[in-house]
């Protein structure tokens, strides 16, 4: 493990014991990396969508500061919560959208281009949500790394070097969780 993946393993571990100095220290080191994911999951956003991907950072910043106690492990586990956090505050976006809509059909979001690609159809982002819990209690492993791979928008070296696996085995787990969601949204 690196230096810097110590130190912010060091820091999550502050926090969690409620070490409000070491949440910002945590944010200020994770920042860049946290807008990229933010910048990744708004690239597949279909055009006009009204979130930033600083907006978008700052949200998931509130709600992951608000989760009490935070259960993380180290870089990894953050990286791979708050990609969460961030798809979470744009599917609670869409479920407001649909709303507004009085049951107008759902806001459609492209979230991988080899997706839309298997499909010729743009992905409904709740749809693809509820199958990933799916694919969560089935292989957690796997939708981790879905969610690293595509909606954190991180490489296979660096997933490789996050989790310490190789990169075969992440590849050949990403083609089958994106295999598997697609069976998935194919019955919804």
């Amino acid at each position: 493990m690196s230096g810097d993946a110590i130190d912010i393993t060091t820091l999550v571990r502050s926090w969690q014991e409620g070490d409000r100095e070491a949440e910002d220290a945590l944010f200020r080191r994770i920042y860049d990396q946290l807008h990229e994911i933010a910048d990744h999951v708004l690239r597949r956003e279909p055009a006009g969508h009204t979130l930033q991907p600083t907006a978008l950072v700052h949200e998931a910043y509130l709600r992951l500061g608000a989760s009490s106690p935070m259960d993380v492990n180290d870089r990894r586990h953050l990286l791979a919560l708050s990609a969460r956090v961030m798809r979470q505050v744009l599917i609670d976006w869409a479920r407001s959208r649909r709303r507004e809509k009085r049951g107008g059909q759902a806001r459609h979001v492209t979230l991988d281009p080899r997706m839309v690609a298997a499909t010729g159809v743009p992905l409904d982002l709740v749809a693809f949500e509820d199958a990933l819990v799916r694919l969560e209690a089935l292989d957690p492993r796997k939708a981790e790394l879905l969610q690293l791979r595509h909606l954190a928008g991180l490489g296979v070296a660096e997933i490789a070097e996050l989790t310490g696996l190789s990169a075969s085995t992440i590849k050949r787990d990403v083609r089958w969780a994106r295999a598997w969601i697609m069976s998935e949204l194919e019955t919804v």
